[in-house]
Parts: C-alpha cells; sequence; structure tokens
C-alpha cells in the first residue's frame, strides 16, 4: 500500500520557479528519500503535500485521503519538521513541547522524556537560550511525540552536529523498525544512502528520476585518482565509460562507469605511487541525471 501518493502536482508563482508535474509513490514502511539541490522544490512538494499551500494543479494522497479535504484528519498521524523551525522564544521547552502534544488527544509525557533525553535536549530551557542546534531537536522531539505513522523530515540535519546526527538516525530507524513510514528530504547524498531504499531526485521543480539507491549506485561513475611517478599520456586511458579525463602534473584523475576490472587490469600494468577511488558526491549523481536528461 502507499502511504503517500502524488499525482502531477504542480505549484506556480509567476515567474518564480515552484514544482511542475511532480509524481511519484512513497510504499508503507519504506524510508524514502527526496534529493535535489538547494531551491530544486522540495520544501514546496512537502508543503503542498501537507496543504500548507494549495496546488494550482494536480492531487496527492496520504493514507488514501485528499491532502486538502481530509488535511486535519490526516494530520493527527502525521510528525513534521520544517527545514527551518521558528518557536514563541519565551516560552520554555517543555511548556511548548507540552502545547504541541495537546493537539493530539493522548498523554505523550513519557515520550516526551524518552526522546529529550535522546537528543540531549534540557526541557527546562527557554527557547529563546537555544543555539540553532538545539532548537532543531525541539522541532526533532516535536515532530515525533506522539509515534506519528508517517514522518516528513525537511533537511532535518542541518544544525545538529555530527554526534547528534548518527543518533538522530539511529531514532529514525528505530521508529521505522516500529512501522513508521518516513519521507526524507535533502540535498546531502549520504545521508540518503544512509537510511532510504528509494530516492525521487528533483531539479528545477521536476522530478528527474525514482530509483532504487542500489540501483543509483550501479549507474553512477566512480572517482578515480592516480599518482604516477611520471605524467601520463592522455591517452593511457582510452576506454568507454572514462570521463571528465585530467591529467596535473603527475596526477591523473576520472570519472569511471562501467566494469571496473577493466580499468583495475590497466592500473596494474602502471607504475604507481598512489590510488584513490571514491564515490561520486551528490553534485555528481546529479551532474550525471541532468545531463543526461538534458
Amino acid at each position: 500500500m502507499n502511504v503517500i501518493e502524488i499525482n502531477n502536482l504542480t505549484k506556480t508563482y509567476g515567474k518564480a520557479r515552484g514544482i511542475s508535474d511532480v509524481s511519484f509513490n512513497v510504499e508503507e514502511g519504506e524510508i524514502f528519500g527526496f534529493i535535489g539541490p538547494n531551491g530544486a522544490g522540495k520544501s514546496t512538494t512537502i508543503r503542498t503535500l501537507l496543504s500548507l499551500i494549495y496546488p494550482t494543479s494536480g492531487s496527492a494522497t496520504i493514507f488514501g485521503k485528499d491532502c486538502i479535504k481530509d488535511a486535519p484528519e490526516i494530520k493527527k498521524h502525521i510528525g513534521y519538521l520544517p527545514s527551518e523551525v521558528f518557536y514563541y522564544d519565551n516560552m520554555k521547552v517543555k511548556d511548548l513541547l507540552k502545547y504541541s502534544a495537546s493537539f493530539y488527544k493522548k498523554d505523550c509525557s513519557q515520550r516526551i522524556k524518552e526522546l529529550a533525553e535522546i537528543m540531549d535536549l534540557d526541557l527546562n530551557k527557554k527557547i529563546d537560550d537555544l543555539s540553532l542546534g538545539n532548537k532543531k531537536k525541539v522541532g526533532i522531539v516535536q515532530g515525533l511525540l506522539h509515534s506519528p505513522k508517517l514522518i516528513i523530515l525537511d533537511e532535518p540535519t542541518s544544525g545538529l552536529d555530527p554526534l547528534m546526527q548518527q543518533k538522530f538516525f539511529e531514532l529514525l530507524e528505530e521508529e521505522n523498525k516500529k512501522g513508521a513510514t518516513i519521507l526524507f528530504s535533502s540535498h546531502i547524498l549520504t545521508e540518503v544512502q544512509r537510511l532510504c531504499n528509494r530516492v525521487a531526485i528533483i531539479k528545477e521543480g521536476k522530478i528527474v528520476t525514482v530509483e532504487k539507491i542500489s540501483t543509483l549506485k550501479e549507474n553512477t561513475y566512480k572517482k578515480f585518482k592516480i599518482e604516477t611517478k611520471a605524467p601520463l599520456d592522455p591517452n593511457y586511458f582510452n576506454i568507454t565509460g572514462v570521463n571528465k579525463l585530467e591529467v596535473k602534473d603527475n596526477i591523473t584523475s576520472f570519472l569511471y562507469r562501467g566494469n571496473i576490472n577493466l580499468v583495475m587490469k590497466k592500473i596494474a600494468e602502471m607504475e604507481i605511487v598512489n590510488l584513490w577511488i571514491e564515490e561520486p558526491d551528490l553534485e555528481e549523481i546529479f551532474m550525471h541525471y541532468y545531463e543526461k536528461e538534458a
């Protein structure tokens, strides 16, 4: 069953870019990644999905219900973390969370304590006195305190230090094991690679592809960097699948897609000083998809 179904969702803002014909589904129990550079339309899609803004055309359903007509009913079962969190500065963290919990007609006090402990959040502090990272933690606790069936996260890790990011990912994996479906929007591929089984890539308001992470990795380039004792003849790696070859002094670098054994055979015949092979980062994967599309 699909928890989220998005069909040709379009939101236009005059000349400014919104989203155009966005369609994808999120299956029950999956962690689905939604990736694209900043300004690609991720937040617009999510806000439209949550009926915080209304679409120009197209439709979306959550739990099989219409996102606009059934918004109040749907929202009881969704945890949402916006990319930017704003709060009443004068409130204490615990009062804000209590206030949030009051919308769900169930006792969330125990869960608030657990989450605050995991995220290392001081419930007695005033919101005004919190750092950006701690405000983000308040948002995380607020999004999860009612044990939602669907968790929607928009760039959730900005502002969190690496240790907290780690704890946060573990928390999400835990929620997912308990049965929560998660839509995770990010512009950082490593996060999405770690958590998600499928991703939708969005560029300039349009979906470029919806793929399994495993397929995405198979179809993308590896980055090679080779240090040799003397500069290499650029034609040495004249094999199919080699792209963007550059020779600078004794360092040769290129992107490669295809059977890795062919490149390794070539490298084995050389006198090398050092060798680096890396996964491409999001930008490079994007470049591959964007160029292919163009």
